[in-house]
């Protein structure tokens, strides 16, 4: 295959790659990039950083096997409908940049997605065919994360987890009449059958591994999603109370959050602008409280004003703080854990620190400082040994001083 049309061809699809928020899309320039155009540069063709189950930072090789698509959902690029630029790669094609480019060191790894062509199951095997060259016939170990097609056959669905590192399937939106009116080609019912399918298969392949150490290993990364965030109407609680659904339904490694960015030649039934994108980096943020500070989706819900959206210029945690402001200040000395977690500017690290070292000694509040990132939003939220923060609870514009002007800009922006 000639480079000119492999470059044109990757430079389509990883761009068209782009959309889908599972892992970033930050190209960077290689020193030794010439034009930065060069088979394997890592400008602007494909290159995305994601980190691994182990939490190392990877590079990968991220891109479509195709942008054609016999789908026509009103929000993607790659609808049948849309008038952009089409290309494909063959699964060889693929397989075959995926390993110049881990060779020359540029990449750990491959994402790999694509368009619906012919049928869901026939561009289901064509992405299996990837992985499992890859793996068999090049005896590859990087890292792979397949976009599952939840319209295709469920045995085709479950193989690609004895190839892929992780798989994803999408449910695209929050609500059942959001997918119904943007996306009439998919079927909620159908996506998360396709989930509980893989979540099966994962738990028997995880307890066959237990008994058995010849059993072959099964998505040992799981599986995620993802959202598309203000697409259609549904707010902030509905997308934190789906979020939570899914979690516990189907054990889910991630969701992730992707703001509605308007495209050509868009459908007249989809938003004019975009959403703030600090709209969804707070969904993030409600995202870890779940997951890794103690609260329950309904306490997140807790912190969104009457509309259901929440603030854009304070963060989640703080909202919550401010609006049960007669739970604080938290005695650092005595506190639970839990509660420890509910503080303002408390990561959990932080929290680690503090458990460990009131053990030896009451902490004052230059021990706090030297255990935490900024001891000044702390103030208004705790108590030591040697502090208690009178009035500073009860100042109305407490959110806005512990946001300061120039980082709320900096959100914003």
């Amino acid at each position: 295959m000639a480079q000119r049309d492999v470059l044109e061809r990757l430079e389509i699809l990883a761009d068209a790659a782009k959309y889908d928020a599972s892992c970033a899309s930050s190209g960077t320039t290689r020193r030794n990039s010439r034009d930065g155009r060069g088979i394997g540069s890592t400008a602007g063709m494909g290159i995305c950083h994601a980190y691994a189950p182990d939490g190392r930072c990877i590079s990968l090789l991220k891109l479509l096997l195709t942008n054609h698509c016999i789908f026509d959902c009103h929000y993607c690029i790659n609808r049948k409908s849309s008038n952009v630029a089409r290309a494909r790669f063959t699964p060889q094609e693929v397989v075959d940049l995926t390993l110049s480019f881990y060779r020359r060191n540029y990449i750990e790894g491959l994402f790999l997605s694509s368009g619906i062509v012919k049928s869901s199951s026939h561009t289901m095997e064509q992405l299996i065919l990837v992985a499992r060259t890859l793996r068999e016939e090049h005896d590859f170990r990087g890292y792979i994360h397949l976009k599952a097609i939840p319209e295709a056959d469920p045995e085709l669905v479950a193989e690609a987890g004895l190839w892929a590192d992780r798989v994803s399937i999408n449910v695209e939106l929050p609500t059942q009449p959001g997918l119904e009116r943007l996306a009439p080609d998919k079927n909620a019912g159908k996506i998360e059958a396709a989930m509980g399918g893989l979540k099966s298969a994962i738990e028997d392949a995880s307890d066959a591994r237990k008994r058995y150490r010849s059993a072959p290993r099964f998505a040992p990364a799981g599986q995620s999603t993802q959202m598309i965030v203000g697409a259609d109407g549904a707010n902030d609680v509905a997308i934190i109370g789906k979020a939570n659904q899914l979690y516990d339904r189907y054990a889910l490694r991630r969701v992730y959050y992707s703001a509605f960015s308007p495209i050509p030649d868009a459908s007249a039934v989809l938003p004019l602008k975009r959403p703030p994108l600090i709209r969804e980096h707070r969904l993030y943020q409600s995202d870890w409280l779940v997951r890794f500070y103690g609260f329950g989706a309904d306490e997140v819900a807790q912190a969104a004003g009457e509309d259901g959206m929440l603030p854009l210029d304070i963060d989640p945690k703080l909202a919550w703080a401010l609006r049960f402001r007669e739970r604080f200040p938290v005695d650092l000395n005595r506190a639970p854990r839990e509660m420890l977690l509910r503080v303002p500017g408390l990561g959990t690290k932080a929290v680690k620190a503090v458990l460990a070292a009131r053990r030896h000694r009451a902490l004052r509040l230059d021990d706090v400082a030297r255990l935490t990132v900024s001891v000044a939003r702390l103030r208004p939220f705790i108590t030591t040994a040697d502090w208690c923060p009178t009035g500073l609870l009860d100042r109305a514009d407490l959110g806005a001083l512990l946001t300061p002007p120039a980082r709320q800009m900096e959100l914003f922006a």
